[in-house]
This record gives structure tokens, C-alpha cells and sequence, in this order.
């Protein structure tokens, strides 16, 4: 599938976004006044700058509003519902907390499940097809939350040692969250190895409709000239290329993250920042490749098994 870079930055900032929402709704990181305007501030704006970076995927973004009208049957519809959702129980939960300096419960965790939700919705838009092998299992939602929810601890946890000195408290949660994050992508990694187009019942000659004669081996393209599908469907990314960015994901997002939350604790709250920069190049390597490598059953016409 094509790597657009509006969805690689709109599922990692909103990922992020969210869920910093669910922790700050259940009360962790900082309590002040100014840490809520902060915080709340940070996470809304990493949500409002995926969400702007989705609309230019859009061939006409001016239609975005018709995705409200299908939740019924539609997980991007669902999505979108959950998200306003989300940013208005949220919004209301910080106006209160920064005018008053009151946390109210039941508001927060309210806030909390739908940012979660709307996370889970966006990964069952990929769960969902069954034409692409690699992104029909349920380790892919699985993996979105884990990731937001990583994230957006990191990204709380920066905020509080910065301006609550209340670092300790979040650390242990967030060297947690990213060694499950990192555990669940690992699994889905080995179980997309297995998942090929032929493993799934899409093959040339499923595809062509000349398997009752043998073998379908392709000479030439089916046409002259690319198309749309070849441009969204059929994308290639080289084996080379794709070592190397695993190799950032893994080193960036993982390794080089975890190190650097780990020394923070005895060096400063800088490293968390330093920190959670890491996992986000790390995280944008991971869902380039998220997309990149995925097959849609279409390539099989094209001769990809």
C-alpha cells in the first residue's frame, strides 16, 4: 500500500494525543492549574495536527463531514464520531480542571475510554481487511493502543518532570508501556511474515481466472500506463530499504527510547524529551512500513504472490 505521509503523521500525533487524554483522564501526571492547561493544550493540539494532516489524504476534504454518517457499518465513520466525541468530554474535563483546579472522575474517565476507543477504531479501519493479509489480524488495533498509549505516557511523563518534579511516579509505567508496545509489534511482524497473498487465497490465477490451466507467470504489465491502483495498491518498497527502517523503528523507537528513559531517572528530565523524540522517529519509521509493506489482494493481478 502507499506510504502517504498524512496517515504515517495523523495514526502517530493523534495516536500520541489520545493518549496522553486517557492518562490525564484518569488523573496521572500533575495537578496544577498551569500543568493542566499545558498538558491538555499539548495533547489536543498533537490530535488537531493528525487529524489536519488526514484531510489532505482526502481527494476532497470538503466531504470529510460525510464520514459522520456511516457509523452503523463503518469504522472510519466510527472513528470520526469518537473523535469529536472524544475532543469535546476532554475539552470540557480540562476547561473545568484549568478554570477551578478540579478533577471530576467520572468526567475524566469518560474522556479516557472514548480517547481509547477512538484509537481502537482507527486500528480496526486497517483490522477490517481481509484483502490485506498482513493488517487482518487482531494485533493490529492491539498495536495502535499500545502505541498511543506508550506515547502519550512518555509525553506526560516529560511534561511532569519538567514542571511538577514528579518524574518517578510515571517512569515505571512508561518503561512498561514501551517494552508491551514493542513486544505486540514484534509478534504482529512475525504473523505479517506468514501473512502473504498466496497464504490468503489471492493469486495470479484467482486473480486472472486461467488457474484451471496452470501456472500464471506475468510477461508484461496488464497495461500500458500506471494507474490509480497501481499507484495506491502496488507499491514496492526494497528489501534493503525496508531493513534499514525497521533497524531505525526498533533502534530509535525501542532501544534508544527505553535507554534514555532508564538514565533520566539519575540525569534529568531533559532525556524524557529526548526520549520521547526518539520513539516518534522510531514510530514513524514503524507505520511507513505499516503501510509500505502491506499487500491488497489487487497486486495478485499484477503477478505479486
Amino acid at each position: 500500500m502507499h506510504p502517504a505521509f498524512s496517515l504515517v503523521a495523523f495514526t502517530v500525533f493523534s495516536g500520541l494525543g489520545f493518549g496522553m487524554m486517557v492518562w490525564l483522564g484518569i488523573g496521572l501526571g500533575g495537578h496544577s492549574r498551569f500543568f493542566a492547561f499545558l498538558a491538555s493544550g499539548v495533547a489536543v493540539g498533537a490530535v488537531a495536527g493528525g487529524l489536519l494532516a488526514s484531510t489532505r489524504h482526502l481527494l476532497r476534504p470538503d466531504r470529510a463531514k460525510l464520514a459522520f454518517s456511516q457509523w452503523r457499518t463503518s469504522w472510519l465513520s466510527r472513528e470520526a464520531v469518537l473523535a469529536v466525541a472524544a475532543l469535546a468530554v476532554f475539552g470540557l474535563y480540562a476547561a473545568v480542571w484549568v478554570a477551578f483546579g478540579v478533577q471530576i472522575g467520572w468526567l475524566g474517565t469518560a474522556a479516557a475510554l472514548l480517547a481509547g476507543a477512538t484509537v481502537y477504531a482507527t486500528g480496526m479501519i486497517y483490522r477490517q481487511l481481509k484483502t490485506v493479509p498482513q493488517w487482518a489480524t487482531p494485533l493490529t488495533p492491539a498495536c495502535f493502543v499500545a502505541f498511543a498509549l506508550a506515547s502519550g505516557e512518555l509525553a506526560l511523563a516529560a511534561l511532569t518532570a519538567f514542571f511538577e518534579s514528579d518524574e518517578g511516579r510515571t517512569l515505571g509505567a512508561t518503561l512498561f508501556l514501551l517494552v508491551i508496545a514493542w513486544g505486540l509489534k514484534y509478534a504482529w511482524w512475525q504473523n505479517a511474515r506468514k501473512a502473504t497473498l498466496e497464504s490468503a487465497g489471492a493469486t495470479p490465477e484467482d486473480a486472472t481466472g486461467l488457474g484451471d490451466i496452470g501456472l500464471v507467470e506475468q510477461l508484461e504489465a496488464p497495461h500500458t500506463g500506471e494507474n490509480y491502483l497501481m499507484k495506491e495498491m502496488v507499491f514496492e518498497v526494497g528489501r534493503e530499504r525496508a531493513t534499514a527502517l525497521r533497524r531505525v523503528a526498533v533502534g530509535a523507537g525501542f532501544g534508544g527510547a527505553l535507554l534514555l528513559v532508564l538514565l533520566s531517572g539519575n540525569i534529568g528530565s531533559l532525556l524524557l524529551v529526548l526520549a520521547l523524540a526518539s520513539l516518534l522517529v522510531g514510530l514513524m519509521a514503524e507505520r511507513w512500513l505499516f503501510f509500505a509493506e502491506a499487500q491488497h489482494a489487487v497486486a495478485a493481478y499484477y503477478g505479486k504472490r
